[in-house]
């Protein structure tokens, strides 16, 4: 049996805190390890208990959970395999802060009424190396702040991917899966992925959620363009 997926639980509320912790107790597969109720205990307790997952609030008090995720996800935490994955809790799914903190390294995030089950699975998605991203609400957060951002231009990085690749990482931006981009690619899953993993290396991106900010930040996909 593989060891459980170790979290860390942050919550400025210690109701909300408690209540997150029972739920994913009562899962035999995740054990959590700790709490914290800001961003500074959070760094400090993920240092000293080297959680697999990290439950992250967005709007705390001292720091809030996007200076949080920068601090165990940025500069050169991006690539440690000791570095934890940071799922963002939000109570509003068009929510600014959560997009800056999808910029900031984390893998997802999830509306903090989501039913217990999912929030397990969640979990285990995240822990599992995949990013979180819920197609329907995900595009439509990072349109709407591509959107409104006047800086965004292509990116420079984008020109050290292939052809192909630019075009992986269009249908990712997207929501497709991998299955779905292989369909219609007409290629297998596994190449899928070999294009996927290039694309990460060459933009020297953590994850998929990543790579999606990127292509709309760039100008790569455009808000409300299905083609």
């Amino acid at each position: 049996m593989s060891d459980p997926i170790r979290v860390l639980v942050v919550d400025d509320q210690a109701l909300v805190r408690a209540g997150f912790s029972m739920i994913l107790e009562a899962e035999p597969d995740i054990e959590v390890v700790g709490e914290a109720e800001n961003g500074l205990a959070a760094v400090a307790e993920a240092g000293r208990l080297q959680p697999d997952v990290v439950l992250m609030d967005i709007r705390m008090p001292e720091m809030d959970g996007i200076s949080a995720t920068r601090a165990l996800c940025g500069g050169e935490q991006r690539h440690d395999e000791g570095c934890p994955r940071v799922l963002i809790l939000t109570t509003f799914d068009l929510d600014e802060y959560v997009y800056e903190a999808l910029r900031a390294g984390a893998s997802g995030f999830l509306l903090k009424d989501t039913p217990p089950d999912d929030l397990a699975a969640a979990i285990r998605v995240v822990a599992g190396g995949d990013a979180l991203l819920a197609p329907s609400v995900t595009r439509r957060l990072l349109e709407e702040f591509a959107r409104a951002r006047a800086d965004t231009q292509p990116s420079p990085e984008i020109d050290q991917l292939t052809e192909r690749e630019r075009e992986v990482l269009r249908h990712l931006a997207r929501g497709m899966s991998n299955a779905e981009m292989a369909e219609a690619l007409f290629v297998s899953e596994a190449t899928v992925k070999t294009h996927v993993s290039h694309i990460l290396t060459k933009l020297d991106l953590r994850d998929r959620v990543q790579a999606v900010v990127m292509a709309y930040e760039s100008g790569l996909v455009v808000p409300g363009d299905d083609g």
